[in-house]
């Protein structure tokens, strides 16, 4: 395997945690990658750490033009910016696992009928602690039911044809990423595979609010409409419906229990093994 990735992380005000993500892409057992680093209009820290690991490898660049833009526009502009073949997602308070790329690759170069690929992933807490995982429990090509994906959007690894003929709408920038499997899925342009293996560390606990899952839910509530899913009072229902749970949850001061809920226990061999590889990774030590 000798094709470029083009690996793209935006990042907006993510110093405390963009370092790891980092950390984790120089850490792959595949080498040959580009890391595209793009600053949305950052006020911390987060674009003098791009620019240091910049300066040590090559592979890495960082884009900024000092404006805010939101994450629709930015992916959009990582896609055109890249060089590889290939094209993998990333947030930057996420972590890989090492072979991931080498992983997502390998099924990419080996099923020319998939144009891109997901996998699953291992949750963390704010401190690098792992809490849980979810993926499917074996490999997944068929999607079960119409417009319903399990996908989790940072794990995405696509062929760079396919993302320049799908690029993000700027409309939805809470959940553009649903908006584009049902885009794709309805031009009949959605051929995913969904791999068993936990490819990715997501960073929720700790890092969940109840006004971000309120914006997601509005704008998938309009997404739904615009592609006729379902009827628009069913719709409006659903969406009350869990508007006023979140509220609820907010006032107990619970949004950590939604996590936690999505999420299947590890056993503690797992969990060790798992964690230990997580603190290499980041160099906490044992």
């Amino acid at each position: 395997m000798t094709s470029l990735i083009s690996i793209g992380i935006p990042f907006y005000n993510a110093e405390k945690y963009l370092k790891f993500a980092i950390q984790s892409v120089i850490a792959q057992s595949y080498e040959n990658w580009e890391l595209i680093l793009v600053d949305d209009g950052s006020s911390d820290n987060s674009l003098e750490v791009a620019q240091e690991f910049a300066l040590k490898d090559a592979r890495i660049r960082v884009i900024c033009d000092g404006k805010n833009r939101k994450l629709p526009y930015r992916l959009n502009q990582l896609i055109l910016e890249s060089k590889g073949d290939f094209i993998a997602r990333m947030d930057a308070d996420d972590i890989m696992h090492p072979d991931r790329l080498k992983t997502q690759l390998n099924f990419l170069l080996k099923n020319d009928y998939v144009d891109l690929v997901s996998a699953g992933l291992v949750s963390i807490d704010d401190r690098n602690k792992v809490c849980g995982f979810r993926g499917v429990n074996s490999l997944t090509t068929q999607l079960s039911s119409r417009f319903k994906f399990p996908i989790v959007h940072p794990t995405v690894m696509a062929r760079k044809e396919w993302y320049v003929r799908n690029l993000y709408s700027l409309n939805y920038p809470r959940a553009e990423d649903f908006e584009l499997w049902c885009r794709a899925y309805k031009n009949n342009d959605l051929k995913i595979a969904i791999l068993p293996d936990l490819l990715l560390f997501y960073r929720e606990f700790g890092n969940i609010t109840i006004n971000k899952i309120l914006l997601s839910y509005s704008d998938g509530y309009k997404i739904r409409n615009h592609y006729e899913i379902n009827s628009k009072f069913h719709n409006f229902i659903q969406y009350t419906l869990k508007k006023t749970l979140l509220h609820i949850i907010g006032f107990l001061g619970l949004e950590q229990h939604l996590a936690r809920k999505r999420n299947q226990s590890l056993s503690d061999q797992d969990a060790d093994k798992i964690q230990r590889l997580l603190n290499s990774i980041t160099g906490k030590s044992e």
